[in-house]
């Protein structure tokens, strides 16, 4: 606890500085956000970039030859390289815009899952799944005739590797898996999983939604095929999202939308479409989200991933050991290896939305629900749970604050444990 309590009062950077540069802790009232899984506050640098995008450089991207179509379009282009040096791609053409790792994941389940598996594949995915990466090869399966199967969890909620290496084969063509839980807060060993797919020649697919705020994320080092984040969750606007892919992958696959922008030549009866990443960016794309995730990856960069990781840590760390101390709180997160700053539990006795209810009185923020992970939910025996996610511009005394309103939690629902 010596060395928790040492990082948190000395996290490597300015925490004063960092949280003046937020507004939300300005409305009247106290407010103390746990809720940074579901989406994270903005900065005012990302609010004053995107601002001055739509005052001084608004104008259709790849369209028109004036000065506004192309100050958007040095935008557009500016913000995909900051993208792919975020995340070590090899090139910008790598880099596909979407609307939000969903979208991005839909992109692979579509334009690659119905067209390149059959009857007889196998979809390899793994129980602490978001919907998003569920879902969409849950569909890919009934068109196809893939069977979907899933690596199940340890008792301390970490992948069971054995359970993967026993399940996948030479069947198996994609191997789809959430780099950090959004539920769960695990963290698995992404590039075993990597490599052990490669092993039986199987695609892989990473949802890093939940871990590219907090972890820098190299793709040419994990060597995945596929990888999709979310600007939202990572300081950015909402309704902006990454696709990473490897080229020579994407350039074998079809588009997932047609339209604007997204074509060479069209003829009466037949297309052709544009090189990458073009061809997976259909009509007039969101330039004002763009140049906000790509000022968001700058804020972050300033601050420094390593020192982010370690603090986010030390705020997690210390919120178990808090939460640890309450026998009425039933936690499910990981003791052992490596943990994301996300911790699920319940209160005994008490649904979690009268849970979150109450904390919301106090002014602590935090989630209710199945948090779009309903299968995981079976799993843990739990139709919905509570969610404490930080971010780091949360402090210890937050948590403080939200502990002692878990006991007016206690008080208010006559638990009795």
């Amino acid at each position: 606890m010596k060395a928790i309590l040492k990082m948190l009062a000395n996290p490597g950077f300015d925490l004063e500085r960092v949280r003046s540069d937020f507004a939300y802790l300005e409305l009247d009232g106290p407010i103390i956000y746990l809720d940074n899984a579901a989406t994270t506050q903005r900065p005012n640098q990302v609010i004053e970039r995107m601002d001055n995008f739509y005052r001084f450089e608004n104008g259709n991207p790849l369209r028109g030859a004036h000065r506004l179509g192309t100050a958007a379009t040095e935008a557009m282009v500016k913000s995909r390289s900051k993208v792919a040096q975020f995340i070590g791609s090899k090139s910008e053409k790598e880099i596909i815009f979407t609307r939000n790792a969903s979208e991005a994941l839909n992109i692979v389940a579509y334009a690659w899952g119905l067209n390149n598996l059959k009857s007889g594949d196998q979809i390899l995915i793994t129980r602490m799944e978001h919907h998003s990466n569920f879902v969409n090869w849950q569909f890919v399966a009934q068109k196809t005739g893939a069977e979907l199967a899933f690596i199940e969890l340890t008792d301390d909620y970490q992948l069971d590797m054995q359970d993967y290496r026993n399940k996948i084969s030479e069947r198996t063509k994609i191997v789809a898996f959430s780099a950090a839980s959004n539920v769960l807060g695990t963290i698995p060993d992404a590039a075993a999983i990597i490599r052990i797919a490669k092993e039986h020649n199987a695609l892989t697919v990473v949802d890093a939604a939940q871990l590219a705020p907090h972890v820098q994320v190299n793709v040419q080092k994990m060597d995945c095929d596929f990888l999709a984040f979310s600007g939202h969750k990572m300081l950015g606007p909402l309704g902006i999202g990454v696709l990473y892919g490897k080229s020579e992958i994407l350039q074998a696959m079809p588009p997932f939308l047609y339209g604007g922008e997204m074509i060479e030549y069209v003829e009466d009866h037949t297309s052709t479409f544009a090189q990458l990443p073009y061809k997976f960016e259909a009509g007039t794309q969101d330039v004002g989200g763009m140049v906000g995730l790509a000022a968001a990856i700058e804020y972050l960069e300033d601050i420094g991933l390593e020192k982010i990781a370690a603090y986010e840590t030390a705020l997690a760390d210390y919120c178990v050991a808090k939460l640890e101390e309450l026998p009425y709180i039933e936690i499910y997160h990981p003791k052992q290896g490596a943990k994301g700053p996300a911790i699920a539990f319940n209160v005994k006795n008490a649904h979690p939305h009268d849970v979150a209810t109450i904390l919301d009185y106090h002014g602590v923020a935090i989630r209710a629900g199945h948090h779009c992970t309903q299968p995981l939910h079976r799993y843990l025996g739990q139709n919905s749970t509570n969610r404490a996610s930080f971010a780091f511009y949360n402090t210890k005394k937050e948590i403080d604050l939200f502990i002692e309103a878990l006991e007016d939690v206690k008080n208010v629902m006559q638990i009795d444990i």
